[in-house]
Order: structure tokens, then sequence, then C-alpha cells
């Protein structure tokens, strides 16, 4: 019995640590060069998948993403550079392909406000505790009557 439980316990760590990331890429896809799928690799990382929208389309299965991976070493066999690749996804489906949006005006509401909230939070911290400190009062001392009922109270 306890054999078996070791058994177990060696198959579930064995799982667990043999685990190796699954990508999406299929290997029709892949390029016969490393280094031109190296590169696509990267740029597979870099751009969103749109169907599945919190993925890039490296991880994504959507046919979508297929499709611009496919785009994406297309351009590489053609002789393009990483960035006219991003230029040419970023013209066809917009900033929001990217995974990463480049600061512009257009997008410094997006990077801006993580740190408008931080800061906005701690005002709200720092005023709260400003009306906490203003709102305590120092204790008002007991006058004689009030001393007196007191003692009545507490003798009975």
């Amino acid at each position: 019995m306890r054999w078996m439980r070791l058994l177990v316990i060696a198959l579930a760590l064995g799982m667990c640590l043999g685990r190796s990331p699954a990508w999406a890429v299929q290997p029709d896809e892949m390029l016969s060069d490393p280094a031109l799928e190296a590169r696509a690799r990267t740029l597979s990382r870099e751009l969103r998948c749109m169907v599945c929208q919190n993925q890039s389309i490296d991880d994504s299965e959507a046919p979508l993403a297929r499709d611009l991976r496919i785009i994406v070493r297309e351009r590489l066999k053609a002789g393009d550079t990483d960035a006219q690749i991003l230029q040419f996804v970023t013209s066809r489906y917009g900033e929001f392909v990217l995974l990463k949006p480049r600061f512009s005006w257009r997008t410094a509401l997006l990077w801006l406000t993580p740190a408008i909230l931080l800061v906005a939070g701690a005002s709200g911290l720092a005023l709260a505790a400003r009306r906490r400190r203003a709102a305590a009062v120092e204790p008002v001392p007991l006058s004689r009557d009030e001393e007196r009922r007191l003692q009545e109270i507490i003798n009975r």
C-alpha cells in the first residue's frame, strides 16, 4: 500500500515537472531557416489574437491567429524587417493587435491610467487620514454633577 502511494506521488510529480509549454504553431507553419523562425516566434509573441484577445498569436489556436502567423512568416521570407511587419499588421488591424501598444497620444490614457489611479488612491487615503485626525476630538473632562452621578452608579 505504501509503495502504491509513493508511485502515485512520483507519477504526479513527473507529470508536473515534465510539462512543457504547448504552442499553437503547427509544424507546417514553421520556417526551415532557424533564424527566420526565431524572428517569427518573437514577432508572434508581440501580436494579439483578435479572437482570443488575451493571447498572443503564438499561443492561440484560432484560425485568425494561424492566418496572422502565416502572414508574418510570408513577410519574413519576402525580406521585410520586424518593424515593417509590425507596421503592416498594425495598418491592417489597428494598434489593438499589439500586445504592448506604442506610447502615443492615442494610447496615452491606456499607459497613464495606472499612474493616475495610484495617485488618486494615495490622495484619497491621505485625505481620509487627515479627516480622521481632524475628527478626533480631545476628551472633555466630566463636570462635578456628572462625576457625582457616575460615582452613584458605580456604588450601586
